[in-house]
């Protein structure tokens, strides 16, 4: 499982460790991905994913998963997202 945000596209990044005498080692800084179940109000069923916290609190910000999805870059999102957004996509332009 990878450690990367099927919304945003956060994974892992490096930097240093830094001892109170200044030595350097490297050390990775994990994004703080959590499993969630989001509603699509469009297609009528909740979804499953692993995002992380910011990107949970940018979900809720744009009213919903429906509405992050219609304004996110194709590159950011994961394969099956992607896939969930063209459903949502074509089922608002049935609808209208």
């Amino acid at each position: 499982m990878s450690r990367r945000c099927e919304l945003t596209g956060k994974g892992p990044m490096v930097g240093n460790n830094s001892s109170h005498a200044n030595n350097k080692t490297k050390r990775r800084y994990l994004p703080n991905l959590q499993d969630v179940s989001l509603q699509s109000e469009t297609l009528g069923r909740a979804i499953k994913m692993r995002i992380s916290a910011a990107a949970l609190r940018s979900v809720d910000h744009r009213g919903g998963l429906d509405a992050f999805l219609a304004k996110a870059k194709d590159d950011d999102l994961s394969a099956g997202i992607l896939k969930i957004k063209k459903e949502i996509a074509k089922a608002q332009t049935a609808a209208a």
